[in-house]
Formats: C-alpha cells, sequence, structure tokens
C-alpha cells in the first residue's frame, strides 16, 4: 500500500500538485487519469522519488519515504518494478539480456539462477523461447511484454505502469490491461498506472485518481465512474459518442428505477 498524504509540488511560480492525499491499495489496479497539464506525470514521477515534493508524505507500507536513510531508499528501489511509456527496452541487448539487468543490477544471483528467473517471467508473459530476440524483432505488444516481463523479474512490491497501452491497437491494449491486472492480483502488488486509455480506466480501474489542475478532483472505481454526477470527470470520461451513450443509458436505467 502508498499512502500519499497532502503532498504539494512546484517548479518555480508553476504550483502543480496542490494538496493531494489517497491511498494506493494492494492487490489492485490502480489508476491515475486527467487530462494534459493536470499534474498526473508529476504524480507519478513524485511517487517513484524523481521529484521531491515540498510538503506531505509518501508511505510504502508504513514507511515514509522522507524520513528513510539513503541505505532504505535504495533496498525501496529493489522492491519496485516500472514499465515505460515506450517500453524502453535497450536495442542492442536480446530479449533474456533486457529481461535479466535488473536482477544483474540488484541482485547477486549467478548466471544461472538469473536465467532460471528470466524464463518464469517471460512464460507467465507468453514470451516462452523469445530469450534470443532483439526488440527490433518483436512487434509492439510483444515489446510492451517484455518490458512487462522485465519489471516483475525482481519480485517487486510495487509496479509503476507509465502509458502502457501507448502506441497500441486496441486489441493489444486490452492484452496488456489483462495481464497487468493479473500479475497485480498473482504477486499481490501495488500497482500505480498513469494513464489516458478510457478503455483500461473501465476494464482495469478498482482504483481511479483524476486530478484536474494539480488537484485530486474525485476518485473512485471503475463502476463508480460511470455513475458520477461530478461534472469535470464527466466531460473528461464521456467526450467520445461511445461513453455518452454507456452513460445516457445508465441515467436511464437509473431513473426508471428511482420511479418504480
Amino acid at each position: 500500500m502508498i499512502e500519499v498524504n497532502n503532498i504539494e509540488k512546484s517548479f518555480g511560480d508553476a504550483h502543480v500538485l496542490k494538496g493531494i492525499s489517497t491511498v494506493f491499495e494492494t492487490g489492485k489496479t490502480n489508476l491515475i487519469i486527467g487530462r494534459s497539464g493536470s499534474g498526473k506525470t508529476v504524480m507519478l514521477k513524485t511517487l517513484l522519488g524523481i521529484h521531491t515534493p515540498e510538503k506531505g508524505t509518501i508511505s510504502f507500507d508504513g514507511r515514509v519515504y522522507s524520513e528513510m536513510t539513503p541505505d532504505e531508499k535504495r533496498k525501496l528501489r529493489t522492491e519496485v518494478g516500472m514499465v515505460f511509456q515506450g517500453s524502453a527496452l535497450f536495442d542492442s541487448m536480446t530479449v533474456e539480456d533486457n529481461v535479466g539487468f535488473p536482477l544483474k543490477m540488484f541482485t547477486s544471483k549467478r548466471s544461472r539462477e538469473v536465467r532460471e528467473r528470466v524464463n518464469v517471467v517471460l512464460d507467465r508473459v507468453n514470451l516462452k523461447d523469445a530469450n534470443k530476440k532483439f526488440p527490433a524483432e518483436l512487434s509492439g505488444g510483444m515489446q510492451k511484454r517484455v518490458a512487462i516481463a522485465r519489471a516483475i523479474v525482481n519480485n517487486p512490491k510495487y509496479l509503476f505502469c507509465d502509458e502502457p497501452n501507448s502506441g497500441l491497437d486496441p486489441e493489444t491494449s486490452i492484452v496488456i490491461d489483462e495481464l497487468i491486472q493479473e500479475i497485480t492480483k498473482e504477486y499481490d502488488i501495488t500497482t500505480v498506472i498513469n494513464t489516458h486509455d478510457m478503455n483500461s480506466v473501465l476494464q482495469i480501474g478498482e482504483k481511479i485518481v483524476f486530478l484536474k489542475n494539480g488537484i485530486k478532483e474525485w476518485e473512485g472505481n471503475n463502476e463508480q465512474i460511470l455513475e458520477t454526477r461530478n461534472k469535470s470527470i464527466v466531460e473528461f470520461v464521456y467526450s467520445s459518442d461511445l461513453f455518452k451513450k454507456v452513460r445516457e443509458s445508465l441515467l436511464a436505467e437509473e431513473n426508471e428505477e428511482d420511479n418504480k
């Protein structure tokens, strides 16, 4: 569990995060959503320790980040997995070497142990026997699965995903969403996803934090987001005709129930 308590972050005169408090729950897919400039990317980077908030605290299972020693922060980094927007694979490395990279950096495992663990996670993301391929030989969806395998190879407690469906077609996006959700539950990870993909919101949004102008405007889950009357999130979510029709249908059903 990650607890965020009243964090604020500014860059010069730009006040980006304005007193945000929330809890990202373990074993659930926690989504951060919002328009461009809402603060969601800064929020994710602040959770990762890339940015330091001027006020407030961030706690990882009760451990307050700002109170940790350098050694404790280094240990925390070994407990974090990251899926980058563009996958961020090393082009000159094979799939096996890409996935095994965190183990070589953060553990003292022998080469045989690294290979065994790499094979386990590659099998889990349905990339068995892809070990010797290079990123350029893989589709975008396969590259994303390699990135997920690399993120979980070290058995992280916390998994962060930055726009994991960026550049993927809708069908592949669904596969990636389902994979992230399955892994979150199997490994009992605290997963935080920064996304603008509304299909992801409806499919795997077990906890959703909606930011607007640096403020937490709304939070809930993928069922509540369809029923909310919060004007800002209604405008954001139902900007497409498809979601407008979904909402109209739900409100019609709700009115029928009220009139009975």
